[in-house]
């Protein structure tokens, strides 16, 4: 497919990029854009480690061409907060320390930025639905799951 230009919104911001129609999102975001928080883990669409917000819906942007992404608000992690400044579901992660190696978190936390767009006080249930798609291979299941309930607003205290 030849290459044609398209207008991006990333992060608030517009970008025009020059890339085949049916390129990925998430070459474009790694490649073009430099944003690196989106990861390449599976190139198929399952494992998540690739999700992106698009219109507050969280997608996995290995798979998506950017041909459907053009007009759309694009969020990456990136576009959610700053070091200074992280977005409550990034403070969250913080501090529950729900990473080991951290691979997985990019789409651990924009799904769950995306969840709570869509429903603010989701219950536990709620939760572990959104976030049973998402592949977390060092076993951190606990700590993300206590940072995503953490940034719902329910504060759960550690199992002995």
């Amino acid at each position: 497919m030849t290459q044609s230009t398209m207008r991006l919104t990333v992060n608030g911001k517009t970008h025009d990029v020059d890339a085949a129609p049916d390129t990925a999102l998430l070459y474009v975001l790694r490649n073009d854009l430099a944003l690196n928080g989106p990861k390449y883990g599976c190139g198929l669409g399952e494992c998540g480690a690739c999700a992106v917000l698009i219109d507050d819906v969280a997608a996995r942007s290995c798979v998506i061409p950017i041909e459907g992404c053009a007009g759309r608000d694009i969020v990456t992690l990136e576009g959610l907060g700053s070091r200074e400044h992280p977005d409550p579901v990034q403070q969250a992660f913080i501090r529950e320390q729900a990473a080991q190696c951290g691979y997985c978190l990019n789409g651990m936390i924009i799904t769950t930025k995306a969840l709570l767009l869509r429903s603010p006080q989701p219950s536990e249930d709620e939760v572990l639905e959104a976030l049973r798609h998402h592949l977390c291979r060092c076993g951190a299941h606990i700590e993300i799951m206590r940072a995503a309930m953490r940034a719902a607003g329910h504060v759960v205290e550690a199992q002995a």
